[in-house]
């Protein structure tokens, strides 16, 4: 008996090497038919015997290609047509529905065949196949064929020629396909654009060991690099891009590399070693081998990754220690044309190693940590965009814009929302411009013109005011953004219903004009109730009190003992103003964010006055934690306010009786830890609810992440939190669009 079956595969399953995948595993089981790509993704139609074709099937499921995503396979029964063969028919027009591979890092198979003095492409920095290599970085537009990538311009030789058009070759369709005859080629040049003689590798190697700065041009944009253990090196390449604390990224070439310096955990090692290659962030190693102490300065960890192209693994060889940086100024976007290299990096790198394959979109590395059982993204970017997240019962494409700090924007598509990489903070022109170019390239590219804007609700957000340019007269959302936050948890879970959420971070505006940021919510997708909230703390000088956190400090131990702070001598001589400015309200928000409280924690138990990067306070604080000592900082509860007063009085005191930082630390997460707990299980008994989300940047505090999942759950509570998407504001623009795609829902 014979049998034949129409197929369709949904998900990432174009330039992956589905075709061939299914063109070998037909030729395996003796099957006759066809596959294709189309609008949707593949089609395909197998007649053979039914065992084998519950086969095939069956591997189409549980065994793809390593870069394709599976996301359904629908089967129909046909009448047997009596075909002979199988064979790779030409893809129909109109594949802009379809879906888009992140880059992903170097295969084993490319890696060994760059390894291997008698193999064509040994040593060749731009090997690639169906499996590897540069995806989203290099498409202008879809359906993905050469003549729409940055590759257009490289005429395939013979030999690659061949290899692109056999099936059952892995670089069959492999558009990024190209060798040393017909590909790109590495130059190295001056820090002025003039080309130096030489193997380029191999100068470039040699600056580095030399102790010079090094611009390199990678996948998504260019990194600067220098050797991680010349502590000169590190200390120059601070001051020239104008980053005196914010740690550094590490590129080590491999994970015994990666041993002689950080502790890591099989989990751990598996995320730097998986196809997506991100920045992973690491416990520095006790008596671990020298590093320059500039890399990471007052933390604990080391955010490392392994090289994910071949020019990467080259330059490893030779330098197997390199700090590895995003090439821009800081706080502007990463540069990825080669036109403004020079004119960007000039002053910072002393020489270039660029290339002449186009990057046609900047992507910086992403990053994450594995934290309370599971890999959490902090900055999602390369080799996890433009994969789609499932967004339920969205019914119209929706553009939401994010905020203005660690900006992402969200497009969908129907249920599938296409999450941004990683724009930047929205406080400088040129990162203004990035996202609207961006937002530009994936309307055109998903073929998803918005029917809805979603946003923030501070008017004055660039984000916020960018809703407003777009023409038609759109229908607009405004999301309060822990609200955003509580939504992106849910979304992400694909939860329904009510939960509790204990929303933490820095600041988001408020609906009654205050400052907010720690939230406990009650709510859905459709809306929230504020079940509590941070007594508020009014923030001296406002925006000026984040850099400088001893402000927020005097704020709050004014509040908490105002004796105190007027006999502390506060590092600004005109502190004595401020503080009255602020008892009478002038220029002094009132904020509840958890931000704000960690920082005037650290600086009351001893830490540092002024910030270098955003959370540095809060970061080196948790870093002190003594986990040894005993006792905890108590919050009063008093209706709907969270009283912080007691904690900082004890803290205070603590510090006048001598208490060592760590002590002081160790107290101060397990009374937040505390506090949490008391109020999930005041509410619970209150509304009957026991789903707790917990969301915003405070959360990428591992300890206070880990210890309050723990307490939680042991008092019986479902607890969620982000991991897929990032807790902090890179993950608002996700929950923009759950929420406004639940309340057109609802209409």
């Amino acid at each position: 008996m014979i049998k034949r079956y129409a197929i369709k595969v949904h998900g990432i399953v174009q330039g992956v090497g589905f075709r061939p995948f299914v063109y070998g595993q037909a030729q395996r089981a003796a099957l006759s038919g066809w596959v294709l790509n189309d609008a949707n993704g593949v089609s395909i139609e197998i007649e053979g015997a039914p065992a084998a074709c519950d086969a095939f099937i069956a591997a189409l499921r549980e065994h793809p290609p390593a870069l394709s995503r599976v996301d359904e396979v629908i089967v129909a029964e046909r009448p047997p047509l009596g075909e002979q063969g199988f064979e790779i028919r030409h893809s129909r027009a109109g594949l802009k529905s379809t879906l888009i591979s992140p880059d992903m890092g170097t295969c084993d198979d490319c890696l060994a065949d760059i390894r291997d003095p008698a193999n064509r492409r040994y040593r060749y920095p731009f090997a690639n196949c169906t499996n590897c290599g540069p995806r989203f970085t290099i498409i202008r537009d879809l359906p993905y064929d050469r003549g729409l990538t940055t590759m257009s311009g490289f005429v395939m030789c013979e030999a690659c020629n061949r290899e692109f058009i056999d099936p059952l070759d892995r670089r069959f369709h492999a558009q990024p396909i190209a060798c040393a005859e017909c590909g790109p080629r590495l130059r190295f040049t001056d820090a002025r654009g003039a080309e130096i003689s030489g193997e380029p590798l191999d100068l470039a190697a040699l600056a580095l060991s030399e102790g010079k700065l090094l611009a390199l041009k990678g996948l998504g944009g260019f990194h600067l690099l220098c050797d991680a253990q010349n502590a000169d090196a590190v200390q120059t390449l601070r001051q020239r891009k104008y980053r005196y604390d914010k740690p550094f990224a590490l590129m080590l070439a491999d994970s015994d590399t990666a041993r002689r310096f950080c502790d890591i955990s099989a989990k751990e090692q598996a995320l730097l070693e998986s196809r997506r290659r991100p920045i992973v962030l690491l416990k520095k190693k006790a008596g671990g081998d020298y590093l320059a102490p500039q890399i990471a300065p007052g933390n604990g960890r080391l955010g490392v990754m392994l090289p994910y192209t071949p020019l990467h693994y080259l330059l490893s060889e030779r330098r197997p220690a390199l700090v590895a940086t995003s090439g821009n100024i800081s706080d502007e976007p990463i540069v990825y044309e080669d036109e403004r290299v020079y004119e960007v990096l000039g002053a910072i790198a002393d020489f270039v190693l660029t290339h002449d394959r186009g990057i046609f979109r900047r992507i910086d590395d992403s990053v994450l940590i594995h934290a309370a059982g599971a890999p959490r993204l902090i900055r999602r970017a390369r080799g996890y965009v433009p994969e789609s997240r499932h967004l339920r019962r969205c019914r119209a494409n929706i553009l939401a814009l994010g905020g203005e700090q660690k900006n992402t924007f969200t497009l969908t598509r129907g249920e599938q929302a296409f999450i941004s990489q990683h724009i930047g903070d929205l406080d400088n022109i040129a990162t203004l411009e990035s996202l609207r170019r961006e937002i530009g390239y994936y309307i055109s590219m998903f073929e998803a013109e918005p029917e809805i804007i979603a946003h923030d609700l501070h008017p004055r957000y660039l984000s916020t005011q960018l809703a407003a340019e777009f023409d038609g007269g759109l229908p607009r959302v405004a999301v309060q953004h822990h609200h955003a936050h509580l939504a992106s948890v849910m979304a992400e879970h694909g939860l329904t219903g009510e939960l509790l959420g204990l929303i933490y971070d820095g600041s988001g505006y408020g609906e009654d004009g205050c400052l907010w940021g720690g939230e406990l919510l009650l709510g859905d997708l459709g809306g929230y109730q504020r079940r509590a909230h941070l007594l508020y703390l009014p923030l001296p000088g406002g925006e000026a009190a984040i850099r400088a956190p001893w402000r927020a400090a005097m704020s709050a131990l004014h509040a908490a003992m105002p004796q105190a702070a007027e006999q502390f001598s506060w590092p600004e001589a005109d502190w004595p103003l401020l503080l009255q400015a602020a008892r009478r309200g002038v220029n002094a928000p009132l904020s509840s964010g958890m931000g704000r409280l960690f920082d005037a924690a650290a600086v009351l138990a001893g830490g540092r006055g002024y910030v270098n990067y955003e959370g540095q306070a809060a970061v080196e604080f948790e870093q002190a934690i003594d986990d040894s000592c005993d006792g905890v900082y108590q919050c009063a509860l008093a209706g709907d306010i969270i009283d912080w007063r007691p904690m900082v009085a004890e803290l205070w005191r603590d510090r006048q009786r001598g208490a060592s930082r760590g002590r002081m630390a160790a107290r101060f997460h397990r009374g937040l830890v505390e506090m949490s707990l008391r109020l999930c299980l005041r509410q619970r008994e209150q509304s009957g609810v026991n789903d707790v989300a917990l969301s915003g940047g405070c959360w990428m505090n591992v300890y206070l992440l880990e210890h309050t999942m723990a307490a939680l759950r042991e008092q019986g509570f479902n607890v969620y939190a982000n991991s897929a998407v990032p807790a902090n504001d890179g993950g608002l623009s996700f929950g923009q669009a759950a929420v406004a795609a639940a309340k057109t829902t609802a209409r």
